[in-house]
């Protein structure tokens, strides 16, 4: 049965001793194209003599494609980028990830990784609000997204798309006092959820929506480069 290692960064830490590494490596990943180009670049300059082939999607459609590899016999991922540690945690459970014991994880919170060696945590993400600069109000709550003034003016990531919508669908439904209610509530006042961080960005960043759920990282890059948008924390 092929196992999978889990983050590139230690792959890479993995062969860094050989004299010549070379042959095929399969990444999959959910890491916006961008990010992944450079990712996988960075790794082959450092190791020219290995071809990097990746697929990038949405951790929910990777996983689909990576399990009907698996009930075929053919999983082909060596290395999975993705977005949250439930997903591993069910890879691991089923015996399909490799450890690494020898990772170097010195200066490394414990709780970023598995104990065990088999996943290692690359980044934290969080879930904010992104909103236009021309939105009728500042958002401080999950709650202002059901605001009237924001009536068709949402947008969101849809879990069967994005690993952390899904992660985040669940923890708001866990942790806000209406639960499935709110979301009931989003859908009362137009919210659309489609696609992924990137749709939702583009949509807020472009006006055809002024509201939008999205992980961090991707309106502040955005807001330095100059796009009319705002991120906040909500309550």
């Amino acid at each position: 049965m092929r196992k999978i290692l889990l983050a590139a960064m230690l792959l890479a830490s993995a062969i860094a001793g050989a004299s010549a590494a070379d042959g095929k490596l399969v990444v999959y990943t959910s890491q916006p194209n961008t990010d992944a180009q450079q990712t996988v670049g960075a790794f082959m300059a450092k190791y020219p003599g290995v071809k990097v082939e990746w697929v990038r999607d949405g951790t929910p459609k990777i996983l689909a494609k990576l399990r009907a590899e698996i009930e075929a016999g053919q999983p082909q991922a060596d290395v999975l980028l993705i977005a949250d540690v439930v997903t591993m945690e069910g890879l691991k459970k089923e015996g399909r990830l490799l450890a690494y014991p020898e990772a170097e994880v010195s200066g490394i919170e414990a709780a970023l990784y598995d104990k065990d060696k088999t996943y290692f945590s690359t980044k934290l993400i969080t879930t904010g609000i992104v909103y236009n600069t021309k939105a009728p109000f500042v958002p401080a709550s999950w709650e202002d997204l059901t605001r009237p003034e924001a009536k068709g003016l949402v947008a969101m990531p849809s879990p069967l798309t994005s690993g952390a919508a899904m992660i985040h669908t669940v923890t708001l439904t866990g942790n806000l006092p209406q639960g499935w209610d709110y979301y009931d509530a989003l859908a009362r006042n137009g919210a659309q959820a489609s696609g992924g961080n990137g749709d939702v960005l583009k949509a807020v960043s472009g006006g055809d929506k002024l509201f939008g759920m999205i992980v961090d990282y991707m309106p502040l890059r955005e807001k330095a480069k100059g796009a009319p948008i705002e991120f906040v924390f909500p309550r």
